[in-house]
């Protein structure tokens, strides 16, 4: 992805996030570091009280994913993240290495996108299955109870978020990692301070 696909510093002065957007954005990042630490930690040796940190963090994002959520269904829609017949024809462009030519423009582009429903699906998984974990642990809002699931469906549950937990610590660090090429610099920017590119895929022509 090229700073021309991108569109340069013609665009940089639109607001590409809203304040909201973005504080969903880094609180969201937050508990899945959180999640991450409390979980892996102590299977290499670091042994810490981490299921309250993690119960908490978990809720944290659950109520943060259901205010993106709002957000998503009313106030922004689902136009940006739904994939079109561009989407498919720019990422089979990408594979072959041609030009974005007579492709529409889009806030998100095809891999974006795609990266947004993995992560979502993982995300979604991980927050269904925690839920149902809480019954498993005493809190002071809640006395623990195990009995509201089978010995064979609680292993499905801890095999779901488990899975689930491991693919989205992966689209994390993947996230992190392209983020930070300077090819994307005006989009990490615009995660902070709203302004950046109002396409990520331009026409090139």
């Amino acid at each position: 992805m090229t700073n021309d696909r991108l569109g340069g510093d013609a665009r940089r002065e639109n607001v590409r996030h809203l304040a909201a957007d973005r504080l969903f954005h880094w609180i969201m990042a937050l508990a899945v570091i959180v999640l991450g630490a409390t979980s892996f930690l102590p299977i290499v040796g670091i042994k810490f009280e981490w299921v309250p940190v993690h119960w908490m963090a978990g809720v944290l994002l659950t109520l943060s994913v259901l205010f993106h959520l709002y957000r998503v269904f009313f106030v922004h829609g689902l136009k940006n993240m739904v994939p079109t017949a561009d989407d498919i024809r720019e990422f089979g462009r990408d594979i072959r290495g041609s030009d974005h030519r007579g492709l529409s423009e889009a806030k998100f582009d095809a891999l974006q996108k795609g990266y947004h429903a993995a992560a979502a699906t993982a995300v979604i998984a991980a927050i269904a299955t925690g839920l149902l974990m809480l019954a498993k642990i005493d809190t002071t809002f809640w006395r623990r109870d195990p009995s509201i699931l089978s010995d064979q469906t609680w292993g499905f549950v801890y095999v779901i978020h488990g899975a689930s937990a491991m693919i989205l610590l992966f689209l994390f660090f993947l996230h992190v990692y392209f983020a930070v090429l300077p090819e994307h610099r005006e989009l990490l920017i615009s995660m902070i301070r709203g302004k950046g590119p109002k396409f990520a895929r331009k026409d090139p022509g």
